[in-house]
């Protein structure tokens, strides 16, 4: 299997609520929209990057990063209800369908995730081929906080029983919160079925405060650039695709 074989898909449509037009919004010096792509390039595991928008603005924007906009979406998969996993289906099955092949791997990035590094990509990648067994590895944040949840009955309960027990950070169980937008690749046949992930799985794991940000408004976006503006400055990884 050779990076011919693996396709990314960016998902950015043009109408948001909590902060519009955000991935038009220049964010440290370059569009929100070119950091997903960037850092599929980088990565250099990536055969095609391909970007799904119903915006025209945005597809521009997103050529000029260096992805295809092979076409617009439909309006019908462009609202606030349309899924995740319908878009990445429509956008495999439309672009396979005008290249005339298929993919093996398919690669999801989004644009409000920003703090992710391309290593990440040639990880999930690199698994994925290396085990036939796996069917996606996605990015996964590690925590050793204490969660709870509402039952049936309306009361709180933790999530594990074994949450119960208190002791220190180093010898407590890890649990880890799924970031596909960060980082995720799939088999191709799960997009197809309408899946973004299977549930034979490895994580690519990462403790890095910063994916805690997910850009949906104005407060978000601000905390996005002045983090990246600081790592900049210190010398520091930025993420995405920004490089040093």
């Amino acid at each position: 299997m050779s990076k011919e074989d693996v396709l990314c898909v960016i998902p950015a449509r043009g109408g948001s609520k909590g902060l519009p037009r955000k991935n038009t919004l220049a964010l440290a010096g370059q569009p929100l929209i070119a950091y997903p792509v960037r850092a599929a390039i980088e990565s250099g595991v990536v055969g095609t990057t391909i970007v799904t928008t119903d915006d025209q603005e945005i597809a521009d924007l997103a050529a000029a990063a260096g992805a295809e906009v092979p076409f617009i979406r439909p309006a019908d998969i462009a609202t606030d209800l349309a899924t995740t996993e319908d878009t990445l289906r429509h956008a495999l099955l439309t672009y396979e369908e005008m290249i005339g092949r298929q993919f093996e791997i398919c690669v999801f990035l989004t644009c409000t995730d920003l703090f992710r590094q391309p290593q990440w990509l040639v990880e999930a990648v690199t698994r994925l081929r290396q085990n036939p067994e796996l069917e996606s590895v996605f990015a996964g944040h590690a925590t050793h906080k204490k969660y709870w949840m509402e039952n049936d009955d309306g009361a709180y309960e933790r999530l594990k029983p074994w949450m119960n027990a208190y002791a220190s950070r180093q010898v407590q169980k890890a649990i880890y919160r799924e970031d596909t937008g960060l980082t995720s690749a799939s088999r191709a046949w799960l997009w197809r079925e309408g899946r973004r992930i299977g549930d034979k799985i490895d994580i690519v794991i990462n403790d890095d405060p910063a994916t805690d940000i997910d850009i949906h408004d104005e407060e978000s976006f601000f905390l996005a650039e002045q983090m990246m503006l600081y790592r900049k400055k210190a010398g520091k990884f930025v993420g995405g695709g920004g490089s040093q």
